[in-house]
């Protein structure tokens, strides 16, 4: 009579070596994993320092080396790990969506260093970066607030204020427009303004407008073309100006007010290549 074999356990005890691979991932690897935390092992021989795995733990591991695929670092690998299923997915679509904001963005940056060095501000290579228009913006009035700002600030200092103004703005029904970004001045690392961000009201006759800064924003025609989300980032969002002022030139006009970005579209919701920004000059007569 044969001896009848011991019954194998559910989540068998696998060696190092056979770990290493079914997970395909490297005994260096495995050790700074464990270092970290990320994916420790089941019995570590208190003797020996022998380290084996269960099996269950190969899902972790396959789970790192495909995030690792995705360079995405140790740190976040273990959130996601370590997380329940929707969240850790969640997790995933999070770090992909700033992977390619961070990729749309470079992109268009290496356009603008392309247009910047050739000596062509509305072309990069044989493609057309931009589309100039023109248009009539009738009179408006605006809530405001203005501030000198250098260009690593300005980015926080437009969503805030943009905040501010749209909630001055409920009392008079809500905005009555795309707001606007001004700039009465240049803004680079050296040099901070002044911008004016604006949002259009329909302020009632006899409203009280003691409490807020209103003016209103002149009737004009004015010269622009739309950019994507990852085109706003400083410093490739100056090759959008400069193909504007360089269509002025060309077409025998000049700017006769304040250049300006007027976002029309909902920034948190859009994509990186989604149209989200005009840039635009007024035109003198």
């Amino acid at each position: 009579m044969q001896p009848t074999p011991p019954p194998r356990t559910e989540d068998p005890l696998l060696s190092i070596g056979v770990f290493a691979r079914r997970s395909r991932l490297s005994h260096k690897a495995l050790r700074l994993y464990d270092r970290q935390g990320l994916l420790v092992p089941a019995d570590v021989d208190p003797a020996s320092g022998y380290r084996r795995y269960r099996e269950s733990q190969l899902a972790t591991a396959r789970l790192i080396v495909q995030l690792r695929r995705l360079d995405m670092p140790l740190a976040a690998v273990a959130a996601v790990a370590a997380a329940p299923a929707t969240e850790a997915a969640a997790l995933v679509r999070a770090y992909w969506d700033g992977v390619e904001r961070e990729f749309a963005g470079r992109r268009w940056l290496a356009l603008h260093l392309s247009a910047q060095l050739s000596g062509s501000p509305s072309e990069a290579g044989d493609s057309k970066m931009f589309t100039i228009e023109v248009r009539d913006v009738p009179a408006q009035q605006v809530l405001t607030e203005q501030r000198h700002v250098t260009a690593a600030d300005l980015p926080r200092f437009i969503g805030e204020a943009m905040g501010r103004l749209i909630a001055a703005a409920e009392p008079f029904g809500g905005m009555a427009g795309p707001g606007l970004a001004i700039y009465h001045g240049e803004v680079n690392e050296d040099s901070d303004g002044p911008v004016e961000i604006c949002i259009p009201v329909a302020v009632p006759p006899g409203a009280d407008t003691t409490r807020v800064a209103l003016r209103e924003e002149p009737a004009h025609r004015e010269a622009y073309t739309r950019i994507s989300k990852a085109q706003v980032a400083f410093p490739q969002i100056l090759s959008a100006y400069d193909a504007v002022s360089h269509w002025l030139t060309a077409e025998g006009n000049r700017a006769s007010d304040s250049p300006r970005e007027v976002y029309f579209a909902d920034w948190d919701a859009a994509g990186p290549e989604d149209p989200v920004c005009d840039i635009a000059f007024p035109i003198g007569e």
